[in-house]
């Protein structure tokens, strides 16, 4: 029986979401070492997509195999008595038989959120990104409006090497703020490795007057990473949502 879950975590004490051998400290070995203890089988983990170390999520969505027949209801409630207290099981369904949590999400939003004040947010600390500076709001919306639609992203993105297209749509960014609180909303097919993370960082130089809104274009252009902003701290990442197509 295939099944699709959504999940949330805080991402604070773990490694990232792919399974590393040296350690046991993610998010997808937390998953499939409890999947596996209930099925008394090993049982592989889908995610659909691959969080960094300290990045956060609120809307993940996973796939996973089970061999036994079980209710959906069981197995949340299982996950959930025997998860640590910063992943939760939100719901468990049946899923198509060939549903696949990462090669099928079609849309995903991510949500960066910045504290922008000399004096930190103490009870937001794991889930913000300070910036002591004031922040130009009109000129970071400029400069997302270029960033916005089908574009080669590969100066956005972490990697020396690809074997994959780096062409992603980036179908809307909104940026809204609330007192000394700043949110970046991300919704777009895909996204590169710290494709997010940087693309707020080159927001965060255009709005602090490092560079003009205008340059993003040229950016994009080049294709070159050295030419980006500045990579963002993973703890003002959140993946919030992931959307897919009838099945």
């Amino acid at each position: 029986m295939n099944y699709k879950a959504v999940i949330q975590y805080e991402g604070t004490r773990y490694r990232g979401w792919q399974v590393q051998g040296n350690t046991e400290h993610t998010i997808q070995g937390k998953l499939e070492a409890l999947l596996s203890r209930l099925e008394g089988a090993d049982v592989e983990v889908h995610g659909s997509g691959r969080t960094d170390a300290g990045v956060h999520a609120a809307g993940q969505v996973i796939s996973f195999r089970c061999a036994k027949d079980r209710n959906v209801e069981e197995i949340r409630t299982y996950m959930n008595r025997y998860l640590p207290e910063d992943i939760a099981v939100l719901s468990v369904e049946e899923a198509a038989p060939r549903f696949h949590a990462r090669l099928h999400a079609v849309r995903k939003t991510y949500v960066y959120r910045i504290w922008n004040d000399p004096v930190m947010n103490v009870f937001g600390r794991r889930f913000l990104a300070q910036v002591e500076e004031p922040l130009d709001m009109a000129a970071m919306r400029t400069a997302a409006e270029y960033l916005q639609g089908t574009h080669d992203f590969r100066a956005f993105c972490s990697l020396k090497r690809f074997r994959k297209s780096t062409v992603r749509t980036v179908e809307e960014i909104g940026i809204c703020r609330e007192g000394a609180g700043v949110e970046i909303t991300y919704t777009g097919d895909g996204f590169l490795y710290h494709m997010v993370r940087i693309l707020t960082g080159t927001l965060v130089e255009v709005g602090l007057g490092f560079r003009k809104a205008e340059s993003v274009k040229n950016i994009l252009d080049s294709r070159d990473r050295a030419n980006a902003g500045r990579l963002m701290p993973p703890e003002g990442l959140m993946l919030m949502n992931v959307e897919y197509r009838t099945m």
